[in-house]
């Protein structure tokens, strides 16, 4: 019987949903999906230069299954340039300590102690939870 799976911790929501071919409409493309957690791992290794094993601590799993989380995140990046795919980033099995907005109006991602009702740059009040369910 497999141990079940764990929720990796994140503690950065991407600033973007995603990212596309340039000069390519969204329309025109067919979307591959970057996890969150994927997107950790490489903001972890490749952005703030730790290695495995402090990004693996960092995200609550085995140095193991941080590879594993690294090797998609890679392999899914790599597909999407190569074949001229979009990339969305969402969805997963993580966990995070704080609350996560976006702004639907303005787009401005919040990181907040508790939750919000309006956005703190243009005060809208459309905005939506990046936090998983």
């Amino acid at each position: 019987m497999p141990n079940r799976k764990r929720s990796r911790r994140v503690t950065m929501p991407p600033v973007m949903e995603g990212f596309r071919p340039f000069g390519v409409p969204m329309k025109n493309l067919e979307p591959t999906v970057l996890l969150v957690e994927e997107y950790e791992s490489i903001r972890l290794v490749d952005y703030e230069n730790l290695i495995q094993e402090e990004a693996a601590e960092r995200m609550g799993v085995s140095r193991p299954t941080f590879t594993r989380i690294y090797d998609r995140a890679r392999k899914t990046i790599a597909a999407a340039f190569v074949e001229g795919k979009a990339i969305l980033i969402q969805g997963g099995n993580y966990a995070t300590d704080d609350y996560w907005f976006r702004c639907n109006d303005c787009k401005e991602v919040m990181i907040t102690l508790k939750p919000i009702g309006s956005c703190r740059k243009c005060h809208s009040d459309n905005i939506i939870s990046l936090n998983p369910e």
